[in-house]
């Protein structure tokens, strides 16, 4: 008698648990309200207020010294593969209107992993561990893939560590920690509201903030002699602090040329300037991250500062208007800097 009650007890459950996915009436659900994003507690700012920031903030930037750790990854889709650098320290000055110097020295060892100067228009690049000098013109350059064409170089620690630096240009670290002021006579700006993803201070949830958007239109000229209008910038004003923390730059045919993150800002002189930098190139698939260990800025940069001279029996490579090397005659091969 006990075993037939514990058997039709089972049957029981065996045939509620098979009715279960037909029974619509015993599914329960719970409606999810969304919440539209609070603006509660945050900053305000008009168009023209946004604008005057931004160009009285760069209007103060004269010149920057800094020590950084960078960090790189190179490769995407494209190449099929990422390579990644870690622990190089750096040194950067760069001085407006438009020079930078960029040395990167290897972990553990401190050997001179890369050293570049550009003036704005013409770049110098040494990378000695493939006896590499590169020499080329910033606005033809962007898209070219040097190693691709170039033998391989002898295998050694430090060629490996450095394979695929030689697609880092110092302009692109110019244009990146150097935001510009808006032009009136050349841009036009335009604000909008936008909705930036923060994490949630109280947990690990990712949270909705209302941001300021800044479209920064370029007037070029076309073909026929018109000017037209392209959005050359977009710059995400976070309304916690009203401070530049995104940066994205396009070039004429809307393509993203370089997009950087602004993080951990602190004054100096007067200036809240970041000291994490994020930046990516999506079209040369390579990433560069800045984190500042010391800075100074507006002291007096000297022209001596920004010059490399070429390295004796160094492999020159040049690079035309066509974006393909361009050899040099030996007798041709001299030294020189990229100062004014």
């Amino acid at each position: 008698m006990t075993f037939s009650i514990f058997r039709n007890r089972g049957a029981l459950l065996f045939l509620l648990a098979a009715a279960l996915p037909l029974a619509g009436c015993l599914t329960v659900r719970t409606p999810v309200t969304k919440h539209a994003p609070s603006a509660a507690g945050l900053l305000t700012a008009s168009q023209e207020e946004l604008v005057a920031r931004i160009n009285t903030d760069a209007g103060k930037l004269q010149s920057l010294q800094a020590t950084v750790d960078l960090d790189a990854s190179v490769g995407g889709e494209k190449t099929g593969a990422v390579t990644d650098y870690t622990e190089i320290r750096g040194y950067v000055l760069m001085r407006k209107p438009s020079m930078l110097r960029m040395i990167g020295l290897l972990p553990v060892v401190r050997n001179k992993a890369f050293d570049m100067v550009s003036d704005g228009d013409a770049f110098r690049l040494w990378i000695p561990a493939h006896n590499k000098f590169v020499t080329g013109k910033d606005a033809i350059s962007e898209k070219t893939k040097i190693l691709v064409a170039d033998p391989p170089a002898p295998s050694t620690p430090e060629s490996a560590q450095t394979a695929k630096l030689e697609n880092l240009r110092p302009q692109h670290i110019y244009d990146a920690l150097f935001i510009r002021e808006i032009d009136p006579a050349t841009e036009i700006a335009v604000v909008q509201a936008g909705i930036e993803l923060i994490p949630d201070p109280k947990g690990h949830r990712i949270a909705e903030q209302p941001d300021y958007e800044l479209l920064v239109l370029k007037q070029s000229p076309q073909k026929d002699g018109a000017k037209g209008w392209y959005l050359s910038r977009k710059i995400i004003i976070t309304r916690s602090d009203l401070l530049p923390h995104r940066q994205i730059i396009y070039d004429e045919k809307n393509h993203i040329v370089t997009d950087v993150a602004y993080e951990k800002f602190s004054e100096e002189g007067g200036i809240n300037f970041p000291h994490q930098i994020n930046i990516w190139r999506p079209q040369e698939e390579y990433r560069v991250v800045l984190n500042i260990l010391k800075l100074q800025l507006n002291l007096p940069l000297t022209n001596d500062q920004f010059q490399l001279e070429t390295p004796s029996g160094a492999n020159i490579i040049e690079l035309g208007a066509n974006n393909r090397k361009q050899p040099r005659k030996k007798e041709e091969r001299g030294g020189g800097g990229a100062g004014n």
